[in-house]
């Protein structure tokens, strides 16, 4: 199967035991506007894209979430704590987004969502979480176009602050994706 919709993504998450005991293991921690994202959503949609039968391994499950209330780092670390002592075995990594706009020298974040958007590529603007009724909702500040097209681009964030291309550029070196999945394509930021 081949995603082409939001629907798609949605279906193939929860046909996953896997990503929904991740999703439902972060639910608990009950964190103000949570999201697991990043590699955790775009490497699911790229290995099935590829047809792959067995789930590309990941460096990190990132989960985030928005309390402008507590912005210490030791709070996020505890979080981390609690979700490795309940699932151990799994590379939690939880970052509070009223904070991480600090850690990349850019203006506050309004919302964990937000944060996403200034993600370095558009590709990995991408979050799960479950709605009050337990409902798998996803969150794609710039639509799902390119992950499903397989296109690696700058976010129109990165795009706007050309000093924050040569970021995009050394992390999609170093991440080196295409050896993995050989369908990726790069295309410039202006690029449509």
């Amino acid at each position: 199967m081949i995603i082409t919709s939001e629907a798609d993504i949605l279906r193939q998450v929860m046909g996953d035991a896997w990503m929904m005991d991740i999703l439902k293991a972060a639910g608990t921690l009950q964190l103000p506007d949570w999201w697991v994202c990043a590699g955790f959503v775009r490497s699911k949609i790229w290995d099935v894209q590829h047809g792959f039968t067995e789930r590309t391994p990941l460096a990190d499950i990132d989960v985030i979430y928005y309390d402008p209330g507590d912005l210490r780092e030791e709070v996020e670390k505890s979080w981390e704590a609690q979700l490795k002592r309940r699932y151990p075995g799994i590379p939690w990594s939880v970052k509070n987004q009223a904070r991480m706009h600090t850690v990349n020298n850019l203006p506050p974040y309004y919302s964990s969502t937000d944060g996403m958007s200034k993600f370095p590529e558009t590709a990995t603007a991408l979050g799960l979480s479950l709605d009050g009724n337990g409902e798998i909702i996803l969150a794609a500040p710039h639509g799902i176009s390119d992950v499903i097209q397989l296109v690696l681009r700058p976010s129109p964030y990165f795009a706007a602050h050309p000093h924050l291309l040569p970021i995009y550029e050394k992390r999609i070196a170093g991440k080196n994706w295409q050896s993995i999945w050989s369908g990726l394509r790069s295309l410039p930021a202006d690029a449509t």
